[in-house]
């Protein structure tokens, strides 16, 4: 298993906006190969930064797979006009949790 974190910038006052967007986007990340869930997480002492957790079966389910496709390309057009900085995108290995959170 592994998880794409990606560290999202948003221009300050558009944080409801790019929400907006993200969920009219979101069906093309949802099925994508290799998708196993997502978490899409606002920043508390930083609002301005959204948190994406997206669980994939490989690596290669993501890069290159996701990211070489035309929905990657739509995804990210509906996005990027948010973005103050560039995102930053890394990947972690592991399992599921292992305790439920409450």
């Amino acid at each position: 298993m592994i998880y794409e974190i990606a560290l999202l910038p948003v221009h300050k006052g558009q944080t409801e906006a790019f929400r907006k967007a993200f969920a009219k986007v979101e069906p093309l990340l949802s099925r994508a190969k290799g998708y196993g869930g997502h978490l899409l997480a606002q920043g508390i002492e930083t609002p301005e930064v959204f948190n994406l957790i997206v669980r994939w079966q490989s690596l290669e389910d993501h890069t290159p797979g996701f990211e070489a496709s035309e929905d990657h390309q739509i995804f990210m057009l509906g996005l990027e006009n948010y973005f103050s900085d560039e995102p930053k995108v890394y990947h972690i290995e592991g399992g599921a949790f292992q305790q439920p959170f409450n």
